[in-house]
Protein backbone atom coordinates (compact mmCIF):
# COMPACT_ATOMS: atom_id res chain seq x y z
CA UNK A 1 0.00 0.00 0.00
CA UNK A 2 1.30 3.36 -0.52
CA UNK A 3 1.89 4.93 2.38
CA UNK A 4 2.66 8.91 1.58
CA UNK A 5 0.88 11.38 -1.18
CA UNK A 6 3.66 12.19 -3.10
CA UNK A 7 2.15 10.80 -5.98
CA UNK A 8 -0.86 12.77 -5.44
CA UNK A 9 -0.26 15.81 -5.55
CA UNK A 10 -4.01 17.71 -5.13
CA UNK A 11 -4.34 15.60 -1.86
CA UNK A 12 -0.82 16.50 -0.98
CA UNK A 13 -2.07 20.15 -0.47
CA UNK A 14 -3.74 21.63 1.79
CA UNK A 15 -7.39 23.39 -0.09
CA UNK A 16 -10.22 25.80 0.60
CA UNK A 17 -13.84 25.91 -0.66
CA UNK A 18 -16.29 28.72 0.28
CA UNK A 19 -15.46 28.77 4.38
CA UNK A 20 -13.94 25.11 4.61
CA UNK A 21 -10.19 24.49 4.33
CA UNK A 22 -8.87 20.83 4.71
CA UNK A 23 -6.52 18.70 4.62
CA UNK A 24 -5.89 15.01 3.70
CA UNK A 25 -4.54 12.61 6.17
CA UNK A 26 -3.57 9.08 5.24
CA UNK A 27 -4.33 7.05 7.97
CA UNK A 28 -7.28 5.41 9.47
CA UNK A 29 -7.28 7.11 12.86
CA UNK A 30 -9.41 9.77 13.57
CA UNK A 31 -11.45 11.18 16.44
CA UNK A 32 -15.07 9.98 16.21
CA UNK A 33 -16.41 12.59 18.09
CA UNK A 34 -15.09 15.05 15.26
CA UNK A 35 -16.87 12.53 12.41
CA UNK A 36 -19.29 15.00 10.13
CA UNK A 37 -19.32 13.08 7.00
CA UNK A 38 -18.28 10.01 5.77
CA UNK A 39 -17.89 8.83 2.18
CA UNK A 40 -16.47 5.74 0.04
CA UNK A 41 -14.58 5.07 -3.44
CA UNK A 42 -17.68 2.21 -4.35
CA UNK A 43 -16.64 -1.12 -6.01
CA UNK A 44 -18.56 -4.12 -7.79
CA UNK A 45 -15.83 -6.67 -8.09
CA UNK A 46 -12.98 -5.09 -9.75
CA UNK A 47 -14.97 -2.21 -10.85
CA UNK A 48 -15.78 1.24 -9.87
CA UNK A 49 -18.94 2.77 -9.25
CA UNK A 50 -19.75 6.14 -10.19
CA UNK A 51 -22.84 8.53 -9.73
CA UNK A 52 -23.82 11.49 -11.89
CA UNK A 53 -25.73 14.41 -10.36
CA UNK A 54 -28.69 16.35 -12.43
CA UNK A 55 -25.97 19.27 -12.76
CA UNK A 56 -24.06 16.83 -14.98
CA UNK A 57 -20.82 16.39 -12.19
CA UNK A 58 -19.60 12.97 -11.19
CA UNK A 59 -19.38 13.15 -7.75
CA UNK A 60 -18.03 10.73 -4.54
CA UNK A 61 -20.61 8.85 -3.01
CA UNK A 62 -21.61 9.70 0.87
CA UNK A 63 -23.02 12.42 2.74
CA UNK A 64 -23.28 14.63 6.56
CA UNK A 65 -24.60 12.06 9.30
CA UNK A 66 -27.94 13.34 10.96
CA UNK A 67 -28.74 13.72 14.74
CA UNK A 68 -27.49 10.73 16.31
CA UNK A 69 -26.42 8.68 13.50
CA UNK A 70 -23.29 6.61 13.65
CA UNK A 71 -20.86 7.32 10.87
CA UNK A 72 -21.31 3.63 9.36
CA UNK A 73 -25.08 4.06 9.89
CA UNK A 74 -25.19 6.95 7.68
CA UNK A 75 -22.75 5.74 5.22
CA UNK A 76 -25.24 2.84 4.31
CA UNK A 77 -28.06 5.30 4.38
CA UNK A 78 -26.40 7.38 1.64
CA UNK A 79 -25.30 4.16 -0.08
CA UNK A 80 -28.87 3.62 -0.40
CA UNK A 81 -29.98 6.65 -1.30
CA UNK A 82 -27.75 7.76 -4.20
CA UNK A 83 -26.63 4.49 -5.57
CA UNK A 84 -29.33 2.68 -4.77
CA UNK A 85 -26.44 -0.28 -3.39
CA UNK A 86 -26.04 -2.12 -0.23
CA UNK A 87 -22.96 -1.74 1.77
CA UNK A 88 -21.16 -5.37 1.74
CA UNK A 89 -18.34 -4.05 3.49
CA UNK A 90 -15.91 -0.71 3.93
CA UNK A 91 -12.55 0.19 4.89
CA UNK A 92 -11.39 3.74 5.97
CA UNK A 93 -8.09 4.29 4.53
CA UNK A 94 -7.61 8.09 5.29
CA UNK A 95 -9.70 11.27 6.30
CA UNK A 96 -10.33 14.63 5.65
CA UNK A 97 -9.11 17.04 8.52
CA UNK A 98 -11.75 19.95 8.18
CA UNK A 99 -12.23 23.78 9.90
CA UNK A 100 -15.04 25.78 9.09
CA UNK A 101 -14.65 29.69 9.41
CA UNK A 102 -18.00 30.42 9.44
CA UNK A 103 -19.73 31.85 12.35
CA UNK A 104 -22.26 28.67 12.96
CA UNK A 105 -22.00 25.21 11.93
CA UNK A 106 -23.49 23.71 8.59
CA UNK A 107 -26.47 21.83 10.92
CA UNK A 108 -26.46 22.29 14.69
CA UNK A 109 -25.44 19.19 15.49
CA UNK A 110 -22.30 18.93 13.69
CA UNK A 111 -18.83 19.41 14.91
CA UNK A 112 -18.34 23.04 14.96
CA UNK A 113 -15.36 24.54 13.72
CA UNK A 114 -12.79 21.57 13.24
CA UNK A 115 -14.41 18.26 11.92
CA UNK A 116 -13.28 15.18 9.92
CA UNK A 117 -14.68 13.52 6.45
CA UNK A 118 -14.62 9.84 6.86
CA UNK A 119 -12.44 8.45 3.40
CA UNK A 120 -13.14 4.71 2.59
CA UNK A 121 -13.28 2.04 -0.10
CA UNK A 122 -15.53 -0.80 -0.02
CA UNK A 123 -17.90 -2.85 -2.03
CA UNK A 124 -21.50 -2.41 -2.71
CA UNK A 125 -24.37 -4.55 -4.50
CA UNK A 126 -27.11 -2.38 -6.48
CA UNK A 127 -29.91 -3.14 -6.06
CA UNK A 128 -32.33 -0.32 -7.04
CA UNK A 129 -32.55 2.95 -8.56
CA UNK A 130 -30.95 5.82 -6.59
CA UNK A 131 -33.97 7.03 -3.89
CA UNK A 132 -32.94 10.41 -4.34
CA UNK A 133 -34.95 11.81 -1.19
CA UNK A 134 -36.00 15.12 -1.09
CA UNK A 135 -33.46 17.61 -0.36
CA UNK A 136 -30.21 15.67 -1.58
CA UNK A 137 -28.60 16.37 -4.25
CA UNK A 138 -30.48 14.45 -7.77
CA UNK A 139 -28.17 11.55 -8.86
CA UNK A 140 -29.41 10.61 -12.52
CA UNK A 141 -27.10 8.30 -13.46
CA UNK A 142 -24.98 5.28 -11.59
CA UNK A 143 -22.54 3.86 -13.67
CA UNK A 144 -19.51 0.75 -13.21
CA UNK A 145 -16.21 1.39 -14.88
CA UNK A 146 -12.71 0.19 -15.07
CA UNK A 147 -10.51 2.76 -12.94
CA UNK A 148 -9.33 4.08 -16.19
CA UNK A 149 -12.89 5.36 -16.95
CA UNK A 150 -13.50 6.82 -13.69
CA UNK A 151 -9.92 8.98 -13.32
CA UNK A 152 -10.63 10.21 -16.73
CA UNK A 153 -14.16 11.22 -15.91
CA UNK A 154 -13.23 12.74 -13.03
CA UNK A 155 -9.98 15.06 -14.61
CA UNK A 156 -12.12 15.60 -17.42
CA UNK A 157 -13.95 17.77 -15.00
CA UNK A 158 -11.37 19.21 -13.18
CA UNK A 159 -11.92 17.16 -10.58
CA UNK A 160 -8.23 15.64 -9.60
CA UNK A 161 -9.18 15.90 -6.27
CA UNK A 162 -11.72 13.06 -7.02
CA UNK A 163 -9.30 11.49 -9.59
CA UNK A 164 -6.71 11.07 -7.25
CA UNK A 165 -9.36 9.41 -4.41
CA UNK A 166 -9.90 6.79 -6.49
CA UNK A 167 -6.59 5.94 -8.24
CA UNK A 168 -5.84 5.74 -3.68
CA UNK A 169 -8.23 3.26 -2.96
CA UNK A 170 -7.45 1.48 -6.26
CA UNK A 171 -3.81 1.50 -4.94
CA UNK A 172 -5.02 0.74 -1.65
CA UNK A 173 -7.72 -2.27 -2.68
CA UNK A 174 -4.64 -4.07 -5.24
CA UNK A 175 -2.22 -3.76 -2.29
CA UNK A 176 -4.23 -5.63 -0.06
CA UNK A 177 -5.65 -8.22 -2.50
CA UNK A 178 -1.67 -8.95 -3.52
Amino acid sequence: MTNNLTNFPTLNQPMTSGTVSWKFVLNSQFEESLVSNISIVPTVMDQYVMMKLSNGDWELAGGTLEPDEAYLECLRREVMEELGAELIHYRIFGHFDCFNHAKEPYRPHLPFPHFVRVMGTGEVNIVTKPLNPEGGEEVVAVEVVDIEEAVKRFKEMGRSDLAELYWLAHQIRNSVEE
